[in-house]
């Protein structure tokens, strides 16, 4: 999508200027000062995980392949979440790798560092095995995997630079738990888990935690398109949850604030499922 980028940003200022670092205010909220990167920021999880790390006081760049409206709608609800709040958004093709060094670069042109990393952004192709396409393999392997492992190297950089950062991956419970039709997402979601462990080995000395999150079923738009098409779906996936209900995209998108905050100074490498306890059953 290299000619179909787009920035737009709104910002409203603090009345209290004195403590400035970088141009952004310091005055409230325990992210206040930060700036997040936030991937598949259109809709569900992004979108809600952008909307809490506004509101604890980050200012956040979405990025996603939706459409402008998505995107400046999502930026919009960011900065209504407190009277300082800045949020900015671009349009990216993350299975194009010179695009995710695009989105990075456009990260650090709009606030001059990134702090915190979310790589939530992803796809689901689903077939029996036997049936999938290389192309099949190359597309989603480039979104779900190749996609955060170049965007959290280019962000290391930023946050080396700043004394330390915060990178979080969303994978999935299918990372850990074999579904029908699933294998190439879940072997997707499975390296994710891995690449987690692997990054906060060789980042822990710069400071720069990582972490990743595993949902379970969730209420995200992408589910409530298969309900409608499957029915029973919904009920049956529910039947295999503990807690007898879906969760929602802003239940796990206060698991990524944690992580991102100074409340989790001591979680490295760890992979935290948050499925109302489907893998256990």
């Amino acid at each position: 999508m290299s000619d179909n980028h787009s920035i737009e940003s709104g910002c409203l200022k603090s009345p209290h200027q004195s403590r400035q670092q970088n141009g952004l205010d310091t005055d409230i909220a325990t992210l206040t000062g930060k700036v997040a990167l936030v991937t598949g920021a259109s809709r569900g999880i992004g979108r809600a995980t952008a909307r809490a790390l506004s509101e604890a006081g980050a200012a956040v760049y979405l990025a996603a392949d939706g459409t402008r409206e998505e995107l400046s709608a999502a930026a919009a609800e960011c900065r209504a979440q407190n009277a300082f709040a800045r949020a900015e958004f671009g349009m990216f093709d993350l299975s194009d790798a010179e695009d995710v060094g695009r989105m990075v670069d456009a990260a650090l042109a709009s606030f001059g560092r990134i702090d915190i990393l979310v790589n939530n952004a992803g796809i689901r192709i689903r077939h029996p095995f036997g049936e999938f396409s290389a192309a099949d393999f190359d597309r989603l392997i480039a979104v779900n995997l190749r996609a955060p492992f170049l965007a959290s190297q280019a962000a290391a950089a930023s946050m080396r630079a700043s004394g330390g950062g915060r990178i979080i991956h969303v994978a999935s419970q299918l990372g850990i738990v074999a579904s029908q039709n699933s294998a190439l997402y879940g072997l997707a979601k499975a390296a994710l888990i891995y690449l987690t462990k692997a990054m906060a080995i060789e980042l822990a000395p710069d400071n720069i935690m990582v972490n990743a999150v595993s949902p379970g079923p969730v209420e995200t738009e992408f589910n409530r398109a298969r309900m409608e098409r499957e029915p029973g779906y919904r009920e049956s996936r529910q039947s295999q949850v503990p807690l007898g209900r879906w969760g929602k995209p802003e239940e796990i998108a206060q698991a990524i604030l944690f992580l991102a905050s100074t409340e989790a100074t001591y979680i490295h490498g760890s992979n935290l499922v948050i499925d109302g306890g489907y893998v256990i059953a």
